[in-house]
């Protein structure tokens, strides 16, 4: 049956419908297109059900099939046991016969121009040729021809031979593609496919597979057996690690190969038998041999060093190694084991847990069967038959034997079985034993050596390394949850547990269990020692160790404890057995008890600093403090102190912990700071120090504030439910700001805000004024008031957003983001204005060539792929990059997008918006090259893949009984069948084009809706599509026109006729899309005029629904009100992209590297942004940003006098404080609704001293009782 174009049996493509979220129409657009491929399909198959049960009733004249349902039965009982054979003549058979083994033995590469016309003979005129075992007889049939009961011995010493040589050419092909393996993985998978495909042809499957299967061993053992004795040397564990190292990836790639190879010829419980058969065991036996090996030299070296040790002198690690050796003598040759060699062991163990790891979840992905992990997590076995022998290719004939009462029996599915633990139980008792003798050694030593250090050293403070990024078991712990600096004895005992953690791991129910609880006891044994040594520790703060080495105890518990809850959870994985590590509950109590050891700490030193200060808090001194140059010495050193705390919290402990701490003392110390002044009665000379000192305090916690609070709601919006304790540093801090209104403020001020106290001059909001939480900020000059906006709008300023996100312990990426969509994308395009410097300098100092080989990603392709993952924010990259693209005129760039750009360079944006749109239509390029394949085959434009012609001698034999006709042997050119291809071609790309626009991301919709508006008059002709819609069909043309980018792109080998067609297919897509300068060809002509007569209008439409979908989703996008122009993105949208964007590929690490970028540029984006009204031309923006990812040096030690140097202007300097303009007449008003009893307090702190006071008071009724309460309060003191 010949290849029909109105077959369309292709599926929709849905790459990248789970990278997006979409609408309500895309996502109807999805089903429906889905919906549209089902019916096609099912068409499809009715059709060529139809058509095979028409030939079965013109072939088959007794089989007359009255239905579709009676041809499916019919294949499925179809068995060519049971066909008719037909004579074939002897003597034509044997010449036939001998001629093709004269054509193997005398001419040179002809067998694959014998393989495709056995073939084509097969499928042209039914010819079955015999596929029987090696040695057994045979019989030749056909459903139309047959050999005659009586074939002699001849024909069939013939046939095999004719098909022995085929065979030693097909496994030479397949040895030799094994040992090159140059090709791509998809070629070498659809060479090796063809090859087993024609092996099947010509010996049963049985065979096949068993031939197979034993090459496939071959090659495993050598990759095993050559990777280890590559080295030079004996063989020991080292060498055993570094082999399986190198083996076990190109293992896992063959096992992959194998299965997708099987899964296209046999059954999925035969390709899982035979993975089983032929890596799994054989994997399993290598390393059997090879650990058999090395615990026999390993135990002759033991017995000999065991004999030394007793003649010389028993000594204390012999006497242990002895006992070791003696105490299992049940479970045979016991030896010991080195630390470095349970090293090796570990690390072997490792290779083996990934390698399962990898094999395990392949059955699901390719064979669509339950993982072995899902369904076999307790059985350890696999079913085969009693014999052990290949459950592969076993014959039908069984089915009848089968008993009625056996058919109600399920049996066990076949699974994966890696049975490599089963090579350690031999070792098993020996690394038992071991294990605990290592841990309890090497962490015994490292305590030794850090005790002798310290005794040692001048200072007692512990030495410290830094944690940047957590290891490979400690992988779900949070960053805000992560310390940063802990002990370096506790850092290199966790890294020899690490590396002997796999030891434990490899354990499940029934095997090596004995491993894993001496492995859980030692690590029991070592966190007490640990946790001791820690309290140890904490005690000498602060009488022989600093603050510092508190910190440090505490980040290191919390170090600890969070590895072992992970080594807990990684073994819970593996078995049922509940497994309890005592030691975490006590490095939880020890967690909170170090914490609140650190925070009192540092609140006794703030109290002890604040309230043992005489000279300075000595009120009633008749002259002024220091002359007025400077504020208390309380306050400095309070400031000073939670400075250094600030740099050891942030530099030590987690993140969390650290904000919990830093809040926790700044609450209580600013309580203290507070009740010291509310009763404090200053001086006339005082009362200025008394003004100093709160607003050094109040500017003081501002700084800490911004440390202190996580995100803008908590710092615009506290309230008490939410974090009592910030709540309360905002109740201290306007507390302070009272005392430093109604004590310091001047006199005529007050009278004039207190003259007319009667209620209907009261403003009715006056508490709602006082009690707001920010009260204080927005009267203190210089503070951060500028960095927000008005207190009713609730939001910060551009500036504000950057050192709140600056002042976090770590990368806080919620912060992040919300900072870069903050004030239309503003903080990002200065970074993109400025990194026009950077572009500039890549060209200067390197080639094209180079740019293209340098993976580490530029700024611009970081934010552009970050923005682009915003499907919540979806005018975020349009908005960002609008600008950017106008400066450097690329809108125009968008008009004419090519695919490839070697010849020079091209700018990034452009090259990232590409990029997005080539992989939006991979998938339509593999379907079409795909067809073009299929077409191909089925076609046979040249009769031979091999493009051999075959001799007319070995035609003039083949029998006249098969009725077989030569076909031409000229490639047909574009005609009708041609006209089918390319209509079909054309049709599944303009069909699947809304499809690839509905799962386009957002932001690249939008960008391309706002690229459109920016259009000129000289592209008007593009808005019947729509630019979108353009670009995606004019990307496919370039792929289709260049054959190298299409083999680029998809993997696939074209050849010249391929890529010749696939030409003609972009030259009607240009012509559809009226791009052809000339006239299209008649050839192109009548491609479309086919579409147009199946179906009218119906290109036009597409194009239409195409452009409805991308402007449906901008023009919503701009209709919408956007919340976050107003009042900012909630932190559940935040959260939501913040995740979205995570789980993207590379999302964190860019979202990371900007967040780098903006730290090493902070005072030159802050610049920026405080002049951001001001023109982009202005010089500076002409500073280069640097775009590297190092990691930062270690931070330096805390300097004080660098401290002092950069707050003594701001904070400590009195004369400038004194200068300010406190805005009397504003923040005095704010107080009139204060409680009386407080307002009356501390106005009787205000000493009578001149004559003016006396007047003010005379003046006021009301002032007048308050005088008189205040006389009796200081006649009592």
């Amino acid at each position: 049956m010949e290849w029909g174009g109105e077959y369309s049996l292709d599926s929709s493509n849905l790459d990248c419908l789970l990278d997006v979220l979409p609408t309500e129409p895309e996502f109807q657009q999805i089903l429906s297109d889905l919906d549209e491929k089902i019916k096609k399909n099912s068409s499809s198959i009715d059709q060529c059900l139809k058509d095979l049960q028409a030939e079965v009733n013109e072939i088959c004249p007794d089989e007359i099939l009255q239905s579709t349902a009676d041809c499916l039965q019919w294949l499925n009982n179809c068995s060519f046991s049971s066909l008719r054979p037909c004579p074939t003549n002897h003597g034509e058979l044997m010449e036939f016969l001998r001629t093709l083994q004269s054509l193997l033995k005398n001419e040179q590469n002809q067998e694959e121009m014998i393989l495709h016309f056995l073939l084509d003979l097969s499928s042209q005129c039914g010819v079955s040729f015999p596929c029987t075992p090696s040695g057994t007889s045979f019989e030749l049939t056909s459903s139309l021809h047959a050999v005659e009961d009586d074939s002699t011995m001849d024909v069939k010493s013939l046939w095999d031979d004719v098909r022995l040589h085929l065979r030693r050419f097909l496994v030479n092909r397949l040895q030799s593609q094994g040992e090159t393996a140059t090709n791509a993985l998809q070629q070498q998978m659809e060479f090796k496919t063809q090859c087993i495909q024609q092996l099947l042809f010509l010996y049963p499957e049985s065979e096949v597979l068993v031939k197979y299967q034993n090459m496939q061993k071959k090659v495993v053992r050598d990759l095993i057996q050559n990777c280890i004795l590559s080295s030079c040397g004996e063989t020991n564990f080292n060498k055993v690690v570094h082999g399986y190292q190198s083996s076990i990836p190109t293992l896992c790639t063959m096992i992959k190969e194998d299965l997708y190879l099987l899964c296209a010829t046999i059954d999925p419980s035969s390709s899982l038998t035979f993975v089983n058969e032929t890596y799994l065991v054989t994997i399993t036996e290598e390393i059997t041999v090879l650990l058999e090996r090395l615990c026999e030299l390993q135990f002759k070296e033991n017995a000999l060093h065991i004999v030394k040790a007793n003649k010389i002198s028993k000594k204390h690690r012999g006497t242990v190694h002895a006992v070791a050796s003696q105490e299992y003598p049940q479970k045979g040759r016991n030896f010991c084991l080195t630390l470095y060699q349970l090293k090796c062991l570990s690390q072997l163990i490792k290779l083996f847990l990934l390698m399962e790891e990898k094999i395990e979840e392949l059955p699901a992905e390719i064979l669509l069967v339950p993982s072995f992990t899902e369904r076999n997590k307790n059985a350890q076995g696999v079913l085969k038959k009693a014999s052990g022998e290949l459950l592969i290719g076993e014959s039908r004939a069984n089915e009848t034997s089968v008993l009625p009462e056996q058919l109600l029996q399920v049996e066990e599915p076949i699974l994966l079985n890696f049975g490599w633990r089963n090579a350690f139980k031999d070792l098993s008792s020996s690394v038992a034993h071991c294990i605990t003798i290592a841990i309890e050694d090497f962490s015994t030593k490292i305590l030794q050596h850090e005790q002798k250090e310290e005794f040692s050293a001048a200072s007692y403070a512990m030495s410290l390394v830094n944690n940047q990024q957590m290891r490979e078991s400690c992988r779900a712990v949070q960053q805000e949850e992560q310390p940063k600096r802990i002990a370096k004895f506790c850092s290199d005992i966790m890294e020899e547990l690490d590396t002997l953690l796999p030891l434990a791991l490899a354990c499940r129910d029934g095997s090596l269990q004995e491993i894993r609880a001496n492995f859980v006891e030692a690590c029991s044994k070592v966190a007490t020692a640990v946790l001791a040594r820690l309290e140890e520790k904490s005690k000498d703060v602060p009488s022989k160790a600093p603050l510092q080495d508190l910190c440090a105890a505490l980040s290191t518990a919390i170090y600890v404890s969070q590895h072992f809850t992970a080594y807990s959870n990684l073994m819970r994985e593996t078995s049922k057995k509940p497994l309890s590590l005592m030691p975490v509950q006590q490095y939880q109590e020890l967690i909170s008890v170090l914490q609140f050891q650190v925070t009192n700490y540092c609140i006794r030193v703030c109290a002890t600093s604040i309230l043992q200060d005489a000279e300075s808090h000595h009120w009633d001194d008749y002259k002024a403090f220091y002359e007025g140059e400077r504020c208390s010495f309380s306050i400095q050193m309070w400031h000073y102190f939670c400075c250094a705390l600030h740099h050891d919290l942030w530099t030590i402990l987690p993140p969390k912990t650290a904000q919990e701490i830093l809040t926790d003392v700044l609450e209580e110390s600013l309580s203290m700071l507070s009740s010291r002044y509310c009763q404090a009665c200053p001086c006339y000379k005082r009362t200025p120090q008394i003004r100093i000192d709160i607003a050094a305090i109040l500017m003081s916690t501002e700084d800490m504030l911004w440390s202190v609070c996580s995100s803008v709601k908590e710092f615009l919006n506290p309230h008490e439910d939410r974090n009592l304790k910030i709540y309360k540093i905002h109740g201290h801090c306007n507390s302070l700001l009272s005392v430093l209104a109604i004590l310091t403020s001047p006199l005529k001020n007050l009278y004039q805000t207190f003259l007319d106290t009667s209620d209907e001059h009261l403003p009715q909001d006056f508490s709602e004024v006082f009690y707001y939480p920010l009260h204080w900020l927005f009267f203190i000059p210089a503070s951060c008031s500028s960095l927000l906006k008005t207190p009713s709008a609730r939001e910060m300023a551009a500036q504000g957003q950057l050192k709140l996100l600056l002042s976090q312990p770590y990368c806080n990426l919620n912060l992040l983001l919300e900072t870069l969509l903050h004030h239309n994308c503003l903080l990002v395009k200065i970074l993109l204005r400025s990194s026009r410097n950077e572009v500039l300098n890549r060209h200067e100092q390197s080639s094209l060539l180079e740019q293209n080989n340098n993976k580490e990603p530029t700024l611009i392709e970081t934010i552009f792929t970050v923005l682009s993952y915003c499907t919540l924010s979806p005018k975020s990259l349009g908005i960002a990059f609008e600008t950017y693209m106008e400066k450097e005129q690329l809108w125009n760039c968008l008009y004419n997008m090519t695919v490839s750009s070697c010849g020079e360079s091209e700018p990034e944006v452009i090259r990232c918006l590409k990029l997005t749109l080539i992989n939006s239509v991979k998938g339509i390029v593999k379907q079409i090259i795909s067809l073009m394949h299929s077409w191909e085959a089925t076609e046979n434009y040249g009769t031979y893949q091999h493009k051999q012609i075959v001799p007319e001698s070995l035609l003039k034999t083949v029998p006249k009984e098969w009725n077989y006709t030569p076909r031409e042997m000229k490639r047909k050119e574009s005609g009708k069948c041609f006209t089918r291809l390319a209509a079909q071609a054309v049709s599944i790309v303009i069909s699947k084009l809304p499809t690839v626009i509905a799962c386009l991301p957002p932001p690249i919709k939008y960008f391309f809706f706002l690229a459109e508006r920016k259009m000129s008059r000289n592209f008007a002709e593009l808005k019947k599509a729509g630019l979108l819609v353009w670009n995606l069909i004019v990307i496919i043309c370039r792929i289709f026109e260049d054959g190298n980018t299409a083999e680029l792109l998809t993997g696939a080998t074209l050849d010249r006729w391929s890529k010749e067609k696939l030409s003609l297919i972009h030259v009607c897509l240009e012509s559809i899309m009226g791009k052809q300068k000339s006239g299209p060809k008649q050839v192109i002509q009548k491609v479309i005029q086919s579409i147009e007569q199946q179906r009218p209008n119906w290109i036009e439409s597409q194009l239409l629904k195409a452009r409805k979908l991308s402007t449906d989703c901008a023009s919503a996008t701009v209709g919408a009100t956007l919340e976050e122009g107003d009042i900012g993105f909630t932190e559940q949208k935040i959260n939501m992209m913040v995740l979205d964007i995570c789980h993207k590929p590379g999302g964190s690490e860019y979202l990371r590297q900007i967040y780098h970028i903006i730290q090493l540029n902070e005072e030159y984006l802050k610049k920026q942004l405080s002049c951001e009204n001001s023109s982009e031309d202005d010089g500076t923006s002409s500073k280069c940003l640097p775009l590297t990812l190092k990691g930062r040096e270690e931070q330096p030690d805390f300097n004080p006098f660098q401290v002092y140097r950069e707050s003594c202007a701001k904070v400590f300097n009195q004369s400038t404080i004194t200068e300010w303009n406190w805005g009397w007449s504003k923040l005095l008003p704010s107080y009139l609704g204060m409680d009386q009893m407080t307002f009356r307090m501390l106005l009787a702190h205000r000493i009578l001293w001149t004559f003016q006071l006396e007047m003010f008071y005379r003046s006021t009724p009301v002032l007048q009782t308050f005088r008189a309460d205040a006389s009796t309060l200081q006649e009592s003191v």
